[in-house]
């Protein structure tokens, strides 16, 4: 990036700071929480910034005074520091994931197994509600559909950070669309045979501010009492709400609120990240594997990861991942295979930047 791009970069962080000191500002919490994620983007770009400035500074410096052994051997030592520094401002430069401050919405849904797939599904909405309390986020099962032995056929979360960190809930749980497989012995299983099932996931950034436009002719709205496990009625009146996208056949369903109203907001806010997401999923059609590899089908041939009881091992199949602490990732340790998967992301970026 030229003198003038970072001139910019910097002239920007001066005004986003100026703005947060302004207590007017956050009055609109949400435009505050935006700046404060800017700014929080572009705070290790301006450090590092200076920290080169700073080396370049004293490396000028000791050069004119290298007749000196000390400086000699101080200018070399700075010489050597700067294509870090500069490897590093360029890695912090690329070009950014727009949604990686977002806050997102799943949705994990049983596949091939039957009732041991279900079965699964509900050990994974187990592993990302606690991976969600260890990093201090909000997460909200929106709706969801129990299955007889006590998994879920499907469940939709809604998960939330609270702060203003440049990297938000996306940007951590991108990744994990796709297929989850399981290999293990059912508990349905006399015989003790290792079985193998599977379970989806499909995961997107829930914007802030929407640019879907929905038209209310598009939408079929059905009510219904809301449900808790086994079907029993925890409800005496219809508040629960069923939203149907008639062009493109999304279902969208919210039971978690009150009202009647709050569900059917809630699920409008959900259906509009759907189509954002479906949106600009076909505008990218061209992106990278990584992101085009969630799966709308719950097959087992294709698999982003594996989850082995016998061995109690992890296995992500696009980064090569193994890990032998299967116990430990469905209690909500989930931070090694998600940086495997980050690094390599980053890694693929900062190819295509040099090449």
């Amino acid at each position: 990036m030229d003198s003038s791009s970072l001139r910019g970069l910097l002239d920007e962080y001066a005004e986003l700071e100026k703005q947060l000191a302004d207590p007017s500002v956050h009055a609109d919490q949400g435009r505050a929480r935006k700046l404060g994620r800017r700014y929080a983007e572009l705070t290790p770009v301006v450090r590092a910034i200076g920290e080169l400035d700073g080396v370049r500074g004293d490396l000028a410096a000791a050069r004119e005074m290298a007749e000196d052994p000390a400086f000699a051997a101080e200018a070399e030592e700075l010489a050597e520091r700067v294509p870090v520094l500069e490897a590093r401002l360029t890695e912090l430069l690329l070009p950014r994931d727009p949604y990686d401050g977002s806050d997102v919405v799943m949705e994990i849904k049983s596949g091939e197994g039957g009732e041991e797939s279900a079965l699964f599904a509900g050990d994974l909405l187990r592993m990302y509600l606690r991976y969600a309390e260890r990093h201090g986020w909000k997460a909200e099962v929106l709706d969801s559909v129990d299955s007889d032995l006590g998994g879920f056929k499907d469940a939709t979360v809604s998960i939330k950070s609270k702060g203003t960190d440049a990297d938000g809930v996306w940007a951590r749980l991108k990744f994990e669309g796709g297929v989850h497989r399981v290999q293990r012995v059912p508990a349905t299983e006399s015989q003790g045979r290792i079985h193998t099932s599977a379970a989806g996931v499909l995961i997107y950034p829930e914007p802030e501010e929407v640019e879907v436009e929905i038209d209310p002719n598009d939408l079929r709205i059905d009510v219904f009492r809301s449900s808790g496990p086994g079907g029993q009625s925890v409800n005496t009146t219809d508040s629960a709400v069923r939203i149907t996208h008639l062009p493109t056949g999304i279902v969208v369903s919210c039971q978690n609120e009150k009202s009647q109203i709050q569900n059917r907001a809630r699920a409008l806010q959900v259906l509009q990240a759907r189509l954002q997401a479906s949106a600009e999923e076909e505008a990218a059609a061209k992106a990278s594997d990584a992101r085009r590899s969630q799966v709308r089908t719950v097959d087992r041939s294709e698999r982003v990861r594996t989850y082995n009881f016998p061995e109690n091992r992890i296995s992500d199949h696009r980064v090569n991942y193994k890990a032998y602490n299967l116990d430990q990732v469905l209690d909500g340790d989930l931070d090694g295979v998600l940086d495997a998967l980050r690094s390599a992301d980053r890694d693929e970026r900062l190819s295509a930047h040099s090449g």
